[in-house]
């Protein structure tokens, strides 16, 4: 990657790492918000730290001086937001599951038999609110009435508003993914003062609404137009795009479908400029940054600034015994590997018919007859740290520990995906011609020509729930899917392991939600945790 706003944090990181056990004292470095936020550099530094959050763990890089307590999460290296957001994601479905059974909150994942007391459950809930804190800040600190008084020239107020529509953004993005895990969570924003309340509970309805208000609002008003912000940067098509994907699961969320909507925000970014990059595997690559045609919005990774054992990182070494002379690294960790049935939604998982089947076969078993061995299962190579040419990653580190691969939250080839099955469900203000011709465009691209082309009769709701599953596989989806189809906790799709059992078996409904975190039950009596836990 390559992005000047990340170049920033990574400096501001480093120059906190200094701390003092004394707590009677001023930060040792003086800088107070009054200080920070005292000239427009200030404001875009504090915006540097808010999009920082997403792809650092801490203020020194690596491990050291963690965001979360390790009383938490145990080991910063699993705290970063990507790595404890996947493995919510994916390792709880049939398209991941972690060797190291012994790594603090693995156990009970793939089996779906997590508790209230879980560090990956409780990690991602707090790095989430973590970053919200943050928004929080930004976004007071950047009021009109705060900026009336600073006395900026009339452009700098003008970018600081456009930041504060950004970091809107950026909160309202956390508060979604809070509101698809955990449903139910504390809810607060600039308004309420610091320290000084008891955050509420809002409930799912209600946060959908908000985080949908927010989300127009930034569009609307502050939020620049497609293609015209720092890559990295959140622009309007990256409000789109999440209002698309909330409208997708919206009937979840609220009990009310609104599939007309999902479809308006997916034509908006279509007539945005955005389109499919002509080769699928090169945007896992260490300079996907360049992908600008298909990326919407992105958490950037560099190997040299921005260093952590999650993030991209996680999914290069994470993947099972693939040669680190694939995956652009040092070597493999031998922990993420696929079950059968999500090898088996490709009908030639070889690779050679559609070349999104990356598969590391060479000592594996297709079948995933132990959840804990590292051989069974393939594993995929999907997130590759070189370049479209083959060559080293741009900013690699030498000793060949951390990616430069870019994750994209958002791209245009989900788009098409939502589109098409916001058609087929009964949406409005799009067309089943149109959704077809989406559905073969991807499928076109990663077959290299028409033979990925399927007749219209083909194209129904299980049909895109597998196509997701061959286009998005690894990108933090399949949770969210599975559950919009009724599929997640049901009988109704079995895979290896599901429930604890080899065959799969159905699990409570009460794993649709994950728990709030037993240790904020006890310090918030407005709190109540959800059903069954």
């Amino acid at each position: 990657m390559n992005n000047n706003i990340f170049y920033i944090a990574a400096a501001l990181c480093l120059s906190a790492a200094a701390c003092t056990k004394k707590l009677d004292r001023l930060p040792t470095n003086d800088i107070t918000p009054d200080k920070a936020y005292s000239t427009s550099t200030g404001y875009k530094e504090g915006l540097a730290k808010v999009y920082a959050a997403f792809a650092n763990t801490g203020n020194t890089g690596g491990t050291g001086n963690p965001d979360i307590p390790t009383q938490i999460i145990n080991d910063e290296g699993n705290s970063d937001f990507l790595r404890l957001y996947f493995n919510l994601q994916e390792l709880t479905t049939d398209e991941g599951a972690w060797t190291w059974q012994n790594d603090a909150g693995i156990q009970g994942l793939h089996e779906m038999s997590w508790s209230s007391i879980n560090p990956i459950v409780d990690g991602l809930y707090y790095r989430s609110f973590f970053q919200i804190a943050l928004c929080n800040e930004f976004i007071r600190q950047s009021a009109d009435g705060v900026l009336d008084g600073k006395h900026f020239p009339s452009q700098s107020v003008d970018s600081i508003r456009h930041y504060r529509a950004e970091a809107r953004f950026l909160r309202a993005y956390q508060y979604w993914v809070l509101m698809d895990l955990y449903g139910n969570p504390p809810f607060v924003t600039e308004k309420d003062a610091i320290a000084s309340t008891i955050p509420k509970q809002i409930s799912r309805a209600d946060l959908f609404k908000y985080v949908e208000s927010e989300l127009k609002g930034a569009a609307d008003s502050g939020l620049v137009a497609p293609h015209t912000n720092e890559y990295g940067r959140a622009d309007q098509a990256a409000a789109w795009a999440l209002l698309a994907r909330l409208y997708l699961n919206a009937q979840v969320y609220t009990g009310t479908a609104r599939y007309t909507d999902a479809i308006t925000y997916c034509n908006k970014i279509t007539v945005a400029g955005y389109s499919l990059h002509p080769n699928y595997s090169e945007l896992f690559r260490a300079d996907n940054n360049l992908n600008i045609d298909e990326n919407i919005f992105t958490i950037a990774y560099d190997g040299t600034y921005i260093q952590n054992y999650g993030g991209t990182t996680y999914l290069i070494h994470g993947p099972a015994n693939i040669p680190g002379t694939i995956t652009g690294c040092n070597g493999s960790w031998t922990g993420l590997r696929l079950t059968q049935q999500s090898v088996q939604l490709f009908p030639d998982y070889s690779g050679n018919t559609d070349h999104r089947a990356q598969f590391w076969q060479t000592g594996q078993t297709l079948d995933m007859t132990d959840m804990y061995t590292a051989t069974a299962g393939f594993s995929t190579f999907k997130y590759r740290n070189i370049t479209k040419s083959g060559a080293p990653a741009p900013h690699a580190d030498p000793a060949g520990n951390y990616s430069d691969i870019d994750f994209p939250l958002f791209r245009f080839g989900e788009i098409y995906l939502i589109y098409a099955e916001s058609v087929l469900r009964g949406g409005t203000g799009g067309d089943a011609g149109t959704a077809l011709k989406y559905v073969d465009s991807l499928r076109s691209r990663a077959y290299g020509g028409a033979a990925g082309v399927i007749p219209a009769g083909q194209l129904t709701t299980d049909f895109i729930l597998d196509e997701r599953g061959r286009e998005l596989y690894y990108e933090a989806c399949r949770r969210t899917d599975l559950i919009r189809y009724g599929k997640f906790t049901t009988g109704a799709y079995l895979w290896a392991w599901k429930g604890g059992v080899e065959s799969g078996t159905a699990v409570a409904d009460k794993y649709n939600l994950f728990p709030i975190p037993s240790t904020d039950l006890s310090s918030n009596p407005n709190l109540k945790q959800n059903p069954g836990y």
